[in-house]
């Protein structure tokens, strides 16, 4: 029985840290002893302790000998190498679901992601904006069906979701992006594969260069 539980209690562990980290509320430079973590979460150690071990294979903390563990600042230089990634890869994955041709009813959860930014956008609503934009590019890659590529990228996104609520508030509101997706779920519909392929491509370019513009000029933490 114990054995069927440990792998349940690390697994919650890793994702109410994850939660934290990525929601921005154990920001970076947040570091605390691996005790206090532990009973912050109501857990035993154990399972804190091999949480931890895969948040820092995913590059989100850094376990310190007799400190705990830092939670890792958002690098300008990480980013630039995960958007340039991305932006290789989720265009064609956008063309390639374009080229399927799918029908309304395959594609009404991205229509409703899409709907539900656009609606937070309207009511200034950024973190229900920022968890929207987040879903629709799980979802559109999750469409795709390249089940390695998902699960490589989707590390990516964890970043970059990360970045996205640190700097949410440090940039305009987000009009222009809101704009774009639809024009991506729009070329999809119609079956375009070029249009999908360019307008991913310069939506995650210019993110890039806004986030990334933002990133160095208020020079976020480094440690």
């Amino acid at each position: 029985m114990l054995s069927e539980l440990k792998p349940t209690r690390v697994e919650d562990a890793y994702l109410r840290l994850k939660d934290e980290i990525l929601q921005n509320r154990m920001p970076p430079g947040f570091q605390a002893p691996e005790p206090e973590i532990a009973l912050h979460l109501g857990m035993s150690r154990t399972p804190v302790r091999e949480a931890l071990i895969r948040l820092e294979n995913e590059g989100l903390v850094r376990l310190i000998p007799r400190r705990g563990a830092l939670v890792l600042p958002v690098s300008a230089g990480d980013m630039r190498e995960i958007y340039e990634i991305l932006t290789a890869l989720e265009p064609e994955a956008a063309a390639s679901l374009a080229r399927k041709k799918p029908d309304a009813g395959s594609l009404q959860e991205l229509e409703a992601i899409t709907l539900a930014m656009e609606s937070a956008l309207a009511n200034g609503d950024l973190d229900a904006w920022a968890d929207a934009d987040d879903r629709f590019h799980r979802k559109l890659l999750a469409m795709h069906a390249n089940n390695r590529m998902t699960n490589f990228v989707n590390t990516l996104f964890d970043q970059v979701h990360r970045a996205r609520m640190t700097t949410l508030r440090l940039r305009k509101p987000p009009e222009q992006s809101t704009r774009e997706h639809r024009e991506i779920l729009d070329h999809i519909i119609a079956g375009d594969v070029e249009k999908a392929r360019k307008s991913f491509r310069a939506h995650r370019e210019r993110a890039a260069d806004e986030l990334l513009s933002i990133l160095e000029s208020y020079r976020l933490p480094a440690l």
